[in-house]
């Protein structure tokens, strides 16, 4: 495996593990919000509009969750665009130094 293969290969290890992270941690960040709902609805004062403030947090937590995981995958395409440039510099390089040796023949 070439060394950009492999940063590729890194790179995209540790996008999956930021991704997988933000999900977990968005379930348990849903689970503990939810929570306060829970108890004032079995307290009985929380009884007008509560559907309406749940989904509005949960939409809210949503959010943020998925412009972090949004964010990542942007981070990772622009590294692999980079990649890619390099790869493709060392290849033009490669060409060139051929080129000038087939002249000075």
């Amino acid at each position: 495996m070439k060394r950009l293969e492999r940063l590729e290969w890194l790179k995209d290890t540790i996008q999956d593990a930021i991704d997988r992270g933000a999900t977990s941690v968005e379930q348990v960040h849903q689970y503990i919000a939810e929570l306060p709902f829970e108890a004032l609805e079995k307290s009985g004062l929380m009884e007008h509009d509560r559907f309406a403030l749940r989904d509005r947090q949960r939409r809210t937590i949503g959010m943020v969750y998925n412009a972090i995981r949004t964010i990542n995958a942007q981070v990772g395409a622009l590294i692999s665009d980079q990649f890619e440039n390099l790869d493709e510099a060392k290849t033009a390089a490669q060409r060139m130094s051929r080129d000038r040796s087939d002249t000075a023949e």
